[in-house]
This record gives C-alpha cells, sequence and structure tokens, in this order.
C-alpha cells in the first residue's frame, strides 16, 4: 500500500515541530509545506514551499495538518475539506465555537477523517492514569486539580491564556474523568499589558458530581504541568512535563500523634512512582492520526470533541466577565474517547 501523502500548513514553532515528527513517521510521506511567509526557519528541508493552501492542494495530498493561527483555522480547514482532505487541526478548533461547530460539520459531512491536535492526552503519564482510572485502582473520583503556568510564549498573539492553555486541562481532566463539564465558575486577568487574558483561575463541575479546578497563567517564572486526582484510595499526580506519574495512596493505620492526626485527616500511604515507557506525545498524536485515516482506530481527538472543549473554554471566559456561574449544556453521550 502505497505511504499517505502529507501536507502541512503553517511553519511557526508548533508547524516546525510537526515537519519533524511527519518525517519520521511511517506510512506516511510529507510532500510539500506551505506558509505565506515562506520558509523561515528551514522547516521544509528540500520540499516544495507553498503560497497558498490552493497550491499545497495542487500536490495531491492525502492528509493535512494545520498548524496556522487561531484565528485561521476555519478558512484553511474549509479549503481543505473542500479537496476531500482529512486533517489534524491545532488546538483549539477554532477562534469561536460557532467557527468550530461549522468545521466539525463540514468534515463530518463530508465523511472525512478530522482531528484536535490536544496532544496532552498523548502524554505516556495521562494515558497511564486514564488506564488506571478505567481499572479503579482510586475507586470513586473526587476532585481534579490541574496547574499550568509558566512564561508567557511570545508566539500567541490572537487567543489569550484560556483558550490557548486552558483548553489543554479542560480537555485532559474530562477525558480522564470520562465526563462532560456541567458549569463553571472562573475569574481572569491581565498583568502583561496584552489585549487577552493571561491567568486564569477556574472551578467546576463535571457529571457525577466530581469537582474540578484549574490554574493556568503566562506569568509565573516557573513552568509546572501537573494533574491530580483526588479518589477513594489516594491521590494520583500526574508530572506531563517529565511524564512522571506518582501514587500516594491512603494509610492504613491510625496516627498516634492526636493532634497531628487531627490536622491531618486522612493519614499518608506509600508513594508509588511507576516505570512508564516514555515516547514522545506528539509522535503518538500523528499514528493516531494516520491509523484514523486508514481506518484502523479512532484514538484521535475528534471534531466534535474538540468543540465541546472550546464552548467549556468559552463559558470560562462569559463566568470571568459576568462574576456568575456558568451552566453547560452537557451532550447527550459522553464523547470523550480512549
Amino acid at each position: 500500500m502505497a505511504n499517505l501523502r502529507a501536507g502541512l500548513v503553517g511553519l511557526g514553532m508548533m508547524g516546525r515541530h510537526h515537519a519533524r515528527v511527519i518525517r519520521e513517521l511511517e506510512g506516511v510521506d510529507l510532500v510539500a509545506v506551505a506558509d505565506s511567509f515562506g520558509d523561515q526557519h528551514g522547516a521544509a528541508d528540500g520540499l516544495k514551499v507553498c503560497g497558498s493552501v490552493d497550491d499545497l492542494i495542487a500536490q495531491g495530498i492525502d492528509i493535512a495538518v494545520v498548524a496556522v493561527p487561531t484565528n485561521l483555522h476555519e478558512e484553511v480547514a474549509m479549503q481543505l475539506a473542500a479537496a476531500g482532505i482529512h486533517c489534524l487541526v491545532e488546538k483549539p478548533i477554532a477562534a469561536d465555537s460557532e467557527s468550530g461547530g461549522r468545521i466539525a460539520a463540514e468534515f463530518e459531512r463530508r465523511g472525512l477523517i478530522g482531528a484536535v491536535g490536544h496532544i496532552e492526552r498523548f502524554n505516556p503519564a495521562l494515558q497511564s492514569l486514564r488506564k488506571r482510572l478505567e481499572s479503579g485502582d482510586l475507586g470513586d473520583v473526587y476532585h481534579i486539580s490541574t496547574r499550568r503556568q509558566g512564561p508567557f510564549p511570545s508566539r500567541i498573539a490572537d487567543v489569550g491564556v484560556v483558550k490557548d492553555l486552558a483548553t489543554h486541562d479542560i480537555d485532559l481532566t474530562a477525558w480522564l474523568a470520562q465526563s462532560n463539564y456541567v458549569d463553571v465558575m472562573a475569574h481572569t486577568t491581565s498583568r502583561s499589558g496584552r489585549e487577552h487574558e493571561d491567568m486564569v483561575t477556574a472551578i467546576g463541575h463535571l457529571g457525577g458530581g466530581i469537582v474540578t479546578n484549574h490554574i493556568v497563567n503566562w506569568l509565573s517564572p516557573m513552568k509546572e504541568r501537573t494533574a491530580i486526582v483526588l479518589g477513594e484510595r489516594g491521590a494520583f499526580v500526574a508530572d506531563t512535563i517529565s511524564a512522571d506519574l506518582t501514587f500516594v495512596e491512603n494509610g492504613t493505620f491510625q496516627t498516634e500523634w492526636e493532634s497531628m492526626a487531627a490536622f491531618r485527616g486522612v493519614s499518608e500511604g506509600s508513594s508509588t512512582r511507576f516505570a512508564l515507557a516514555k515516547r514522545e506525545p506528539l509522535k503518538m498524536e500523528h499514528e493516531a492520526f494516520r491509523d484514523a485515516v486508514l481506518g484502523k482506530s479512532m484514538n484521535i481527538v475528534t471534531m466534535a470533541e474538540g468543540l465541546e472543549t472550546l464552548r467549556v473554554a468559552e463559558a470560562v471566559l462569559e463566568s470571568a466577565r459576568t462574576g456568575a456561574v456558568v451552566t453547560l449544556q452537557v451532550p447527550e453521550r459522553e464523547p470523550r474517547r480512549q
């Protein structure tokens, strides 16, 4: 069987990573790239550099990765869909849910594979955590909290921290819990003088009563990417920078020191850090997209899922604007895939 012919739209920082990974992917050939500003960083490495999406389509591609600024996602994705090309669109799926809805509907109407680049689902620590939660290792899940903070990335100019970063946490939380958001309450601020917010704190509920909270910002001098899932039997702690997963179990003994026992509540048990195979998440994401196109599996983040994540992000921004709890319309079916 001939290799899939791939194209790439956008040669910014993320686009350059996509170019590298596609070249390493078995069963896929990167045949051309497109960027209206040209190949400023030498990512094409001898490939044809197209000045437009139409020029890229003319190269006879089967699949494409869309890594342009968010406000261009709809325009580019719709051109590719019209040409019958399966697409992996970087997150968020679009600048707003109306635009995202049009993209998702068009790919579904044409019977094309459409994926969204929520890469955290392919982090080895979170993949292992998801399997352990499915196996019941934690018992009932009570609470999922995330922290995602670090210095401001100069590459981001078209959206704020909610749509750029918090969408990671919204997606991974709903995916881990296999449940959608029911409501959210949030506060944002902008301290760097930019048009968009650069800090958000949000709390919410998922179906089944799971409580969530997220701290996300571009203002911290230290980079942190942590997800903690607290449940009946203890807590899982995932560090997605190092791809480490640790389980701290509830203690099985009573603390004899009375004042300390009262302070601690649940006693601290053993802590286990799991040995995990640490493959690159972006390569795993591309493998999942390739296999979906070939009909082998459907472990991608679908456009319907990407759209639901964007709707939650918009609810976070609405709550921050109005100061009110925003209730979300939960889809009839839980869409978060394996």
